[in-house]
């Protein structure tokens, strides 16, 4: 079964996705994309309109540290959750 490709802009080149959840409404991925030359990695979320995917979020994270960050901050807090 062929998986549907993350609907990103054309202009960025998918190097590598992984799904996290996928609805009839919703949807969220990782991408590892290439833009301009550059690598990023970006978590989207998409709602399904219209029989349209439609992006309603996007987050980037350019460098290796900068995920540190974040991954130590919600780690952090994670720890606070029952």
């Amino acid at each position: 079964m062929d998986e549907e490709k993350v609907p990103v802009s054309e202009k960025l080149i998918v190097v590598k996705s992984t799904t996290l959840y996928k609805t009839e409404k919703w949807w969220s991925a990782v991408v590892l994309l290439e833009s301009f030359g550059r690598k990023q990695v970006a978590v989207y979320l998409w709602l399904k309109k219209d029989g349209k995917w439609k992006r309603q979020e996007k987050f980037i994270i350019h460098r290796k540290n900068e995920w540190q960050q974040i991954k130590d901050s919600v780690e952090n807090l994670i720890a606070e959750l029952p």
